[in-house]
C-alpha cells in the first residue's frame, strides 16, 4: 500500500508500506475513502512544528505519515469486533484510545492510559501508527474508537469529523447550553472557527462575531449568519464566550480582554511559539480560559447528530474536493479544508 509521506516543507510523496494486518482480535483494517488536513496538518506543512521539543521530550521529524482526519470504509475486522463490520462507513478518531481505562471511561481519550503519551494518527509522537493519507490502516481498538457514519450523511460534508467538526462543536455547545442566547466572539485563521460559526448560530448565540484577514473565510463565515471583521478591536466587547484558534499568544491575550465578567475561552491553536497573557486583567475579570487538545471520541457522535439535523452545513468549509491520486501536488498547495477523496472502485 502507499503512505502520503511528510519528508519536507511543503512536500510530501506516496511511498510504499507494508499492508497493515490485524494484530489481535479486537481490531480493524480500513480504507479512507474522504480524507482532509486538519489545521495543525497546515502548520506541519509550514514547517512550523518539525522541529525538536525538548521541554516535553518528542520530535516530529520527517519523514512521517501525514493525517488525521478522514471518514473510512472498513475492510476487516478482528473476531471480537462488534461495534463495526466489513462494509461499513466510520469516523476515524484522531488520538488512538483504547476506550476501557480509567481515563477513556470518564471521556479523556486524548489522554488514553493504554497506549504511549499522546499517541496518534499522523504524526510520529506515541509511536509509529500511520497516517489518514494511507491506502490502508490499522485500528487497534476497533469498537473504542470507530463511529458508523449515519445513514444519509455525506463523507466529504463530515472528513473532518475526525477532529476539527467535532472539535468546533465542543468548543461553543456546552457554553451555550449554560449560557443561552450568548454572544459569541470567534478569532481564527483556520477552518475550525468556520465550523464554530455554523455550530453557534444553530445553537442559539445571540450573536457570533469572526474575525479573520482572509476575505474569503468571512464571506463563509456571513453566509452562516455571523459579522465579520478582518482584526480584533483590544476594547472590551463584553462577549460570554470566546474561541481562539490562531495559534499566536498575542492575539488569545487580545481575545481575553474582549470577555464580559465571568466569560470562557476555548483556545484550540497550536501554540508552538511561547508568549504571555494578561492574567491581571484576567484575574480583575474573572476569565475562565482552557487550552487543550480534544478528547475527540467522546464527542464525535453528538458532533455527527447535529450534523444529521439539517440545523448546520458543514460542507460550506469544504473549499475543494480532490482527487486521491493528485494529493502529493495538491495537498500542499494553500487551500482552506480540501477533502480528497478515493474511487473505490
Amino acid at each position: 500500500m502507499r503512505e502520503l509521506t511528510y519528508v519536507a516543507r511543503r512536500t510530501v510523496e506516496w511511498r510504499e508500506a507494508p499492508d497493515p494486518k490485524l494484530r489481535s482480535d479486537g481490531e480493524a483494517i480500513v480504507a479512507p475513502v474522504a480524507a482532509t488536513p486538519c489545521d495543525v496538518d497546515s502548520a506541519i506543512l509550514a514547517g512550523h512544528a518539525t522541529r525538536r521539543k525538548p521541554h516535553i521530550g518528542y520530535s516530529v521529524e520527517p519523514p512521517f505519515a501525514l493525517g488525521h482526519e478522514c471518514v473510512a470504509r472498513v475492510v476487516d475486522t478482528g473476531d471480537a469486533v462488534t461495534g463495526v463490520a466489513p462494509g461499513d462507513l466510520v469516523v476515524v478518531p484522531w488520538s488512538i484510545n483504547c476506550g476501557t481505562c480509567d481515563r477513556c471511561r470518564a471521556g479523556l481519550t486524548a489522554h488514553c492510559a493504554a497506549v504511549p503519551y499522546m499517541a496518534m494518527y499522523g504524526a510520529p509522537i506515541g509511536g509509529t501508527w500511520g497516517g489518514l493519507f494511507s491506502d490502508l490502516v490499522r485500528v487497534p481498538y476497533a469498537d473504542a474508537m470507530l463511529v458508523p457514519l449515519p445513514a444519509g450523511l455525506d463523507p466529504v460534508a463530515v472528513a473532518s469529523a475526525s477532529d476539527n467538526w467535532s472539535l468546533a462543536r465542543r468548543l461553543v455547545a456546552p457554553h451555550l447550553q449554560a449560557r443561552p442566547g450568548a454572544r459569541v466572539l470567534v478569532v481564527t485563521r483556520g477552518s475550525i472557527c468556520l465550523y464554530v460559526c455554523d455550530v453557534a448560530r444553530a445553537l442559539g448565540a445571540s450573536e457570533v462575531l469572526y474575525v479573520d484577514p482572509e476575505p474569503e473565510h468571512r464571506a463563509i463565515a456571513r453566509g452562516y449568519g455571523a459579522s465579520t471583521a478582518e482584526s480584533l478591536d483590544p476594547l472590551p466587547q463584553g462577549f460570554e464566550i470566546a474561541v481562539e484558534a490562531t495559534g499566536r499568544v498575542d492575539r488569545l491575550a487580545l481575545t481575553v480582554k474582549c470577555l464580559a465578567p465571568e466569560g470562557v475561552c476555548e483556545s484550540a491553536g497550536n501554540h508552538f511559539r511561547p508568549g504571555e497573557l494578561p492574567l491581571l486583567d484576567m484575574y480583575l475579570t474573572g476569565v475562565t480560559l482552557r487550552i487543550a487538545r480534544d478528547n475527540v471520541r467522546a464527542h464525535i457522535p453528538d458532533a455527527l447528530q447535529l450534523a444529521a439535523s439539517g440545523k448546520v452545513a458543514p460542507e460550506k468549509v469544504v473549499s475543494h474536493v480532490l482527487d486521491w491520486e493528485d494529493l502529493p501536488t495538491a495537498l500542499p498547495e494553500n487551500h482552506l479544508k480540501p477533502v480528497c477523496v478515493r474511487d473505490e472502485a
